[in-house]
């Protein structure tokens, strides 16, 4: 066994065992989707159940925009740790680990007996992920020795992971409506024990890497987006001008400043502060965080509308927002075939534009407005954030360099974690006072098409014309 990848046919685990090829290239992609899939159903499936937990829980706005942004606000704020974490103790010890831990806050969620109690489980279910995600992408692409065979298994990777992306909330959906709204959460039970058997069974531990993790950087990360969101997430509860809001908004500036301090100071940043001398490197982490606070702020919007303004149950929220959720799958196969033809810039230009009009086209939305033209709408500013997120991931990955592009990867998703977290936390603030869901969804429409429409000019005028 090698470091850079693991025989097809014999692998060994920590204790020197010989582990041999039973299974094959689909069960062990199956183990290491296992982690992935949960991770992402998680990320939007509360979404559709969220109405329902509120009402039977119950929560108030705030709480049940903790429910959501705590597994992300842990999810992206230890991201980067993790996968150092990962090269420090081995990738598959990091990847069974996570899952244990995201197995355990799953069952502390569906069995939660207040809003407390789950949002404390949501924040270790988050830092559960935010372990196995990195490890995950790791393993998959030193499991298979064959080329070809990697390349395949990578396509279904990303083809698994992006379908259970659009069925997230038809899932939620059928789990809320038949089971309850606690199944979404104990779902992960046996799926989850069922991945952490079958790593251990079929796939290879890595040599772990004497590398340092810096720790003290990534503290100084996790507590600017905690004072970070709890200002945003509390502001409208507490008031703005609460003495808690006021200083978790002072903390957030003060931390935020230490940390840039710090990591020009350290011999091992977090991220090469380098990196960001580059305007095209800012850029594009600018519009990769724009993207992901237009959709996921968006998401939350859409689930909670759909059933009080429309009065539909959560199964048929589930159902209407599928076709809205599968723009990005759709998105992600026309950049791969049209990019090489129009450009990566072109194309990213061209597809932020489409997403912030088709969201400005939604300004006027009201009772009379049919569900067809909804759907219609959401569906073309999904699908252009479907071609803008691969896009944006190019023009980073461009803009940092071969040399660099491990730690630009990882800068670009725990940034659209960050993205996303904000998005959901500004739409918990337009949510705080429901009386005129109307109100509220054209309020969210227009915030989502400033993001995309900001996110299009960033590109336009900064991200230089691609080689390609």
């Amino acid at each position: 066994m090698t470091g850079d990848a693991v025989s097809d046919q014999t692998r060994e685990d920590t204790g020197g065992r010989t582990l041999g090829p039973g299974g094959g290239p689909g069960v062990r992609l199956a183990a290491l989707a296992a982690g992935f899939v949960m991770a992402t159903v998680d990320a939007t499936v509360v979404n559709i159940a969220g109405a329902r937990i509120r009402t039977l829980l119950p929560l108030s706005v705030s709480q049940l925009t903790w429910v959501i942004d705590g597994y992300v606000l842990t999810f992206a704020s230890l991201l980067l740790l993790a996968g150092s974490l990962a090269d420090r103790f081995g990738a598959r010890r990091i990847y069974l680990q996570g899952m244990v831990v995201f197995v355990v806050a799953s069952a502390a969620c569906g069995l939660a007996p207040d809003g407390p109690v789950l949002i404390t489980a949501r924040l270790v279910q988050g830092a559960g992920a935010a372990l196995f995600m990195p490890a995950s992408l790791t393993l998959l692409t030193t499991s298979f020795a064959d080329p070809a065979v990697r390349t395949r298994m990578v396509g279904l990777w990303t083809a698994i992971v992006s379908t259970f992306t659009a069925l997230g909330p038809v899932i939620g959906g059928v789990l809320v409506s038949a089971l309850g709204w606690r199944s979404i959460f104990l779902l992960n039970l046996p799926i989850g024990l069922a991945g952490a058997l079958l790593t251990r069974r079929y796939i290879a531990a890595i040599p772990a890497r004497r590398v340092r993790p810096p720790v003290l950087g990534n503290a100084l990360g996790v507590l600017v987006l905690v004072a970070l969101s709890f200002t945003l997430i509390e502001g409208p509860a507490l008031g703005w001008s609460s003495p808690p809001v006021l200083f978790s908004g002072a903390a957030a500036v003060v931390l935020a400043v230490t940390l840039v301090t710090q990591q020009r100071r350290s011999r091992a940043p977090v991220v090469p502060l380098g990196l960001f001398l580059d305007a095209r490197f800012t850029a594009a982490n600018l519009v990769g965080f724009l993207i992901n606070f237009g959709v996921m702020g968006g998401i939350y919007m859409l689930g909670l509308f759909l059933q009080n303004a429309r009065g539909v149950p959560p199964f048929v929220a589930g159902l209407q927002m599928l076709p809205m959720m599968a723009g990005p799958l759709l998105g992600n196969l026309l950049f791969a075939r049209y990019s090489h033809r129009w450009g990566v810039r072109r194309l990213l230009i061209a597809a932020l534009a489409l997403a912030g009009v088709a969201s400005a086209a939604l300004l006027g939305v009201g009772d009379s407005t049919p569900y067809w033209l909804l759907a219609t709408a959401v569906g073309f500013a999904n699908l252009g954030v479907g071609v803008g997120a691969p896009a944006v991931t190019f023009a980073l990955m461009e803009a940092a360099g071969t040399d660099r592009a491990n730690i630009a990867g990882s800068m670009l998703n725990a940034n659209r974690q960050f993205g996303g977290l904000v998005g959901v936390a500004v739409t918990g603030i337009v949510l705080a006072h429901p009386d005129d869901w109307y109100r509220v969804a054209r309020t969210s429409f227009l915030i989502t098409a400033a993001a995309y429409g900001t996110a299009a000019l960033l590109a336009r005028r900064t991200l230089a014309p691609s080689r390609r």
